[in-house]
């Protein structure tokens, strides 16, 4: 039997109402799937008062535990407000922010101090996947983080493996190409490991039947809250 992890990640968006979207997840909890929500921070104690049980992630934590760092947060400060995942390494992070590899260790091990799970983002861009430097990429990335980790901090993590092509784009990784990736990645994290990059209720069975992925990161379809909610319910039968 297997457990699954399904996190959504709202971005930069909230859905229309949260009194609304809360509605639709008052259902029994779901047995072996961790259910994460990560919304903007301001709306971090909304989802907080969330059914129990979904957990609450940040979409971002600072490198450092407190100090003069204007516009930062700590993963202690989350900590407070419930925060128990906090995504690191996003290639949108990556991109516009220009997160390296070895902020984002620190940005790990950050969270790991405070108690926090990272879900640590790995993906390469269309170019690289062209030129066949998919596995040299996504390793180094993951290496990068997870080669200095103890076996008890990796136990805390979750990877997360995002084609950066396929991030809003609605061209999602065909399975069994994500499957062998994951596969790679878990290698070297050894720790759950989940796929994202244009998840929908349509593919989400297709992705989280193959037998590397144990979960899902999901952007635009984690603001429907009925799709978000079914396919945290396709997750549950699947772990059955």
């Amino acid at each position: 039997m297997k457990r699954f992890i399904i996190a959504g990640n709202w971005k930069m968006n909230i859905p229309p109402s949260l009194d609304e979207y809360r509605a639709v997840l008052k259902n029994p909890a779901p047995e072996r799937v961790t259910a994460v929500i990560c919304p903007p921070a301001p709306f971090i104690p909304y989802v907080a008062d969330f059914p129990d049980f979904i957990s609450v992630g940040a979409q971002d934590v600072s490198e450092h535990d407190s100090g003069s760092y204007t516009g930062e947060t700590s993963a202690a400060m989350l900590s407070v407000f419930g925060v128990k995942y906090a995504i690191v390494g996003h290639s949108e992070r990556r991109a516009s922010h220009f997160e390296v590899d070895e902020l984002v260790n620190r940005k790990t091990k950050a969270a790991l101090r405070a108690g926090l799970s990272p879900i640590v983002c790995v993906g390469e861009t269309l170019a690289e996947r062209e030129a066949g430097r998919t596995v040299e990429v996504v390793t180094r990335q993951i290496g990068a983080v997870f080669g200095s980790l103890s076996d008890a901090e990796r136990e805390s993590c979750v990877a997360a493996y995002e084609p950066i092509w396929a991030i809003g784009t609605g061209l999602a990784a065909a399975p069994e190409d994500a499957d062998a990736m994951c596969a790679e990645i878990s290698k070297i994290a050894r720790c759950p490991v989940l796929y994202g990059g244009s998840v929908s209720l349509a593919n989400a069975e297709s992705i989280l039947s193959q037998a590397h992925i144990d979960g899902a990161l999901i952007g635009g379809a984690s603001l429907d809250a009925d799709a978000f909610s079914r396919i945290i319910a396709i997750a549950a039968e699947l772990s059955a």
